[in-house]
């Protein structure tokens, strides 16, 4: 297969691959490694054939991993590393409201009545903890986050 891009579609194509690869490199799963690689050894491919075609400045080879990258400088400028930040940031604030809220529910129901619920009867559930917690982080970030110590553990 050949496929014909500009410049710019070029470029757009590199960051696309480089944003699957990070985003699947937190995939830490045994039984994702092989899709892991994959995804890794394509970005490399992909990156190598750019850097042959106009892209030379943005791509270098990291010798301890055996395979092209987006160097680093060029990359802290790039829409993807935007993305991928906003993507980890807004992960973990979900994450962190969906664990709590779920926390609350169990604390209010007991662990078997909420083991027993179903992802969407949770989270119809939660939903309003979930918009207070989201409210607070929103605002105060982990600023107002404490974490208590039970007696005798420390």
């Amino acid at each position: 297969m050949h496929l014909r891009f500009s410049d710019q579609e070029l470029a757009t194509l590199v960051e696309m691959v480089s944003l699957a690869a990070n985003v699947a490199s937190w995939n830490q799963k045994e039984s994702a490694s092989e899709q892991v690689a994959a995804f890794e050894d394509l970005e490399s491919k992909i990156l190598e054939k750019a850097g042959h075609s106009g892209l030379g400045d943005w791509i270098e080879f990291d010798e301890e991993r055996q395979r092209f990258r987006v160097k680093q400088e060029v990359e802290e400028r790039l829409f993807y590393h935007e993305c991928y930040d906003e993507f980890r940031n807004e992960s973990f604030w979900d994450e962190m409201a969906v664990r709590l809220a779920d926390r609350d529910l169990i604390r209010a129901i007991g662990l078997k009545a909420w083991e027993k619920l179903s992802e969407e009867e949770r989270r119809a559930r939660t939903n309003a903890w979930e918009k207070r917690y989201w409210e607070e982080f929103s605002k105060h970030g982990v600023d107002r986050v404490a974490v208590i110590t039970p007696p005798g553990e420390g």
